[in-house]
């Protein structure tokens, strides 16, 4: 359905309820999707009723000075973008029964009749065996999370194209370094930011934050500053 109405209360309750699990309106990164939504809405919202809506917003403006160099299409309204389906409903007597959770064990192919002959015992019973085979089969994906790190150095004078070097020489078995660029914090300071997509189970962020402590001549620290799931 995507975003119609970004200046009322419902119109930021679906914005706010889309970016809970999102850093950006598309992608891993900033994008002229942001810069429209962002555009559509005439002030920053309400961090007390829409948290998640208040950090995105605070996070694009910072951008706001390198709007036209981001990705994507600038003509694009901001109507294309957003759920394909409201996580809210308007109004809840009328909203559809939850749908059962696939993981769940079902008779698909159970019978209403109170009786039933041993042919059509035996197909059920094959099929529900077959359906059972398939079911146990099947691989579950990894999971994953975008994660968006800040990496601060020491002073104005720390040689940042050999902190990022150093950031990206680590590598680990479920770890992908994204994109990345260099924010002013003042006084001639930047910087870096830059996403990454870790596996869950193979990737912990506290000792990847550790190893990158470890460049002692160029980083003083590193925040996570932004984390969804894949």
């Amino acid at each position: 359905m995507g975003f119609t109405d970004l200046v009322s209360d419902a119109g930021l309750s679906v914005l706010n309820s889309f970016l809970s699990t999102r850093s950006y309106v598309t992608g891993y990164n900033a994008t002229q999707a942001d810069v429209a939504v962002f555009k559509a809405l005439s002030s920053a919202p309400d961090a007390a009723k829409y948290p998640n809506a208040a950090r995105w917003y605070k996070h694009i403006a910072s951008y706001e000075d390198e709007f036209a160099t981001l990705s994507g299409d600038a003509t694009k309204p901001y109507t294309v973008y957003g759920p394909e389906e409201s996580e809210l409903t308007v109004n809840p007597a009328k909203a559809p029964a939850a749908a059962d959770d696939d993981d769940e064990d079902v008779d698909l192919f159970g019978s209403d009749d109170e009786e039933e002959d041993a042919e059509a015992a035996r197909i059920r019973d094959e099929r529900l065996a077959e359906y059972k085979k398939k079911k146990e089969g099947k691989t579950k994906p990894a999971a994953k999370s975008i994660v968006t790190m800040d990496v601060k150095p020491w002073d104005d004078e720390t040689d940042m194209a050999e902190l990022e070097s150093s950031v990206r020489s680590i590598e680990k078995d479920g770890l992908v370094w994204g994109a990345s660029k260099l924010v002013p914090v003042g006084y001639g300071v930047r910087k870096l930011q830059i996403n990454l997509v870790v596996e869950d189970e193979k990737v912990s962020l506290d000792e990847l934050q550790d190893q990158i402590a470890e460049f002692e001549d160029y980083v003083q620290s590193s925040d996570v500053v932004a984390m969804q799931k894949l």
